[in-house]
């Protein structure tokens, strides 16, 4: 039962803050990474005091895709639990929180610092056999460490409300938390393995040369599920916060938990789609995993389904006629709605570009190509952060006591608008000069006035255009947050929405951790296993480390 309260407690409110605040400041200078490095490629721009193009392309890696989002899930989910498991948080879970928060920003520190000083230039993926200091493969432990700690703040958190609740169904809030966190302590795994058992006794000198596909092999185990980490928040304010937000209720509680079931078994035995383009792994195991990777389409396009029926469902109720009537009634000045409703719009090209990804023979195409650069911006950098954007703008008031004005609701608008303009440029040009074959991960170059390449760089300065649109919405985000930390007192409701009362209820079955976990367990042996045992005993002679920076 979720209980009615108007206000945050302080502790859990300044905990939530943090995340959120440092993930845009995070947010911030990854942003100006991005730019510089869109100017550079698109030839508009040389870099000063010896700064390095692949410098700035790790800042920004790192900066916007691991330590942005990162922050930013752990203080929404922390918010969430507080606000749907009685009102506040237990204090050992509050307490594992600002542990947490304090090893993640020890290592974006350390990190941040190595970048800088151009001894980590490996890209956010840190791909073998390029090396980076030892300091930066550390800070990347305590990042991880840090998340975990806050993993199990929330699940203790959720065990003792199970103890005190006997009988009851967890809040659908809740209940999504405990699936992305349980994803990612999962995921996380593989990249922690690799780091501690390769790249750091590599980077010190106590072993010569790493595996290289093993090494890509671990991180890929990670880093598609990475990719849901950054998509079942979304997905949670998609389910839960915009029905209530529009008036309206959730089409089906049920239904959004099996989707996220379907996403926890079928994110992470997946890796292999990434990889394949690389030798030294069997196509018979490519296969199995690009069939496990097609499986997330269902879990999608449940989702799909149930928003639309929600927004329907609302319209009709409200006296919307005709097919498409009830987009009449939808709240278009509400930037909690509107942010986030282009970020689900842009999720269905975003999709469609996923499965060409996933397709072996027209993975062959776009591989190594700036398509994918532009497919991970329409994903990641508009659908995940045009949702994080929404939630930003009630969820700031409401930890804080403050009320949006009409101002700061254009203000939004207006902000997300220049946001998915520069989009249009960039991930655009990226998308259609990738499959004219400009490779990704390049500095700007015409290699020696190629026909090929010289007929790339127009594609390149649209991108450079869009990159710095981009950055004026993100100083725009800036602003509208200063605005929101002194926004005028009252009081903001954390939006969940109650499911409909028609709907089927969700099973107990789905509460039973240990049958999910263990079939999740099943499919990750059968999709690695026997593939990472030949990668070892069929070993090659290893790599040394290269710096090519």
């Amino acid at each position: 039962m979720i209980q009615n309260l108007k206000s945050f407690d302080r502790r859990d409110s300044a905990l939530v803050l943090a995340h959120i605040l440092f993930a845009f400041f995070a947010l911030f200078l990854g942003g100006i990474a991005g730019v510089m490095q869109g100017l550079v490629r698109g030839g508009m721009l040389a870099l000063p005091m010896g700064i390095g193009y692949y410098q700035l392309l790790t800042a920004h890696g790192v900066l916007m895709a691991l330590i942005f989002t990162t922050y930013f899930i752990i203080g929404f989910l922390y918010a969430g639990v507080a606000r749907t498991l009685g009102g506040r948080l237990l204090p050992i879970a509050r307490n594992l929180g600002w542990l947490g928060f304090g090893l993640m920003t020890l290592g974006t520190a350390i990190a941040t610092v190595e970048i800088l000083l151009n001894r980590a230039t490996v890209l956010y993926t840190f791909y073998a056999p390029l090396k980076a200091s030892p300091a930066f493969y550390i800070a990347l432990v305590f990042v991880v460490v840090g998340s975990w700690m806050s993993g199990f703040g929330i699940f203790i958190n959720y065990r003792y409300w199970k103890k005190t609740h006997r009988g009851e169904t967890t809040p659908i809030f809740t209940y999504m938390a405990v699936v992305t966190m349980l994803m990612w302590i999962i995921a996380t795994l593989g990249v922690a393995i690799e780091v501690l058992f390769q790249l750091i006794p590599w980077s010190l000198g106590w072993v010569d040369t790493v595996n290289v596909v093993l090494s890509r092999t671990l991180f890929w185990y990670f880093g598609h599920p990475l990719v849901y980490f950054w998509l079942l928040p979304a997905y949670m304010c998609w389910y839960v916060v915009i029905p209530k937000v529009i008036g309206g209720k959730m089409f089906s509680d049920a239904l959004a938990r099996l989707s996220f079931i379907m996403f926890l078994l079928f994110s992470i035995p997946v890796g292999f789609h990434h990889q394949l383009m690389e030798p030294g792994i069997s196509n018979v195991w490519k296969f199995v995993q690009v069939v496990l990777t097609f499986m997330v389409v269902i879990p999608s396009l449940m989702t799909a389904f149930s928003l639309f029926a929600s927004f329907e469902m609302h319209g009709r109720s409200v006296g919307a006629k005709g097919l498409f009537g009830w987009l009449k009634k939808l709240p278009w000045k509400d930037v909690r709605f509107f942010a986030p409703f282009m970020g689900m719009l842009i999720f269905i090209p975003a999709g469609a570009g996923g499965l060409i990804n996933a397709s072996h023979e027209l993975n062959a195409i776009v591989h190594n190509t700036l398509w994918v650069t532009g497919h991970f911006h329409l994903t990641v950098a508009t659908s995940v952060a045009l949702t994080f954007f929404g939630i930003t703008y009630w969820l700031i008031p409401a930890m804080l006591g403050r009320e949006m004005t009409p101002l700061m609701h254009r203000m939004g608008i207006i902000q997300t608008i220049v946001w998915m303009v520069g989009m249009f440029f960039m991930s655009g040009a990226m998308h259609t000069v990738g499959l004219l074959g400009s490779p990704r991960r390049t500095a700007f170059t015409t290699y020696q006035d190629s026909a090929d390449a010289v007929g790339w760089m127009p594609y390149h300065v649209a991108m450079a255009i869009g990159g710095t649109i981009l950055f004026i919405g993100v100083v725009m985000m800036i602003i509208n947050i200063v605005m929101l930390l002194s926004a005028p007192k009252g009081e903001t409701e954390f939006p969940i929405a109650e499911a409909n009362e028609a709907a089927e209820k969700a099973p107990a079955i789905f509460e039973r951790w240990g049958v999910w976990v263990g079939v999740l367990v099943v499919l990750i042996l059968v999709a690695y296993s026997v593939p990472v045992m030949d990668i070892i005993s069929n070993a090659s002679v290893g790599s040394k480390g290269f710096k090519t920076w």
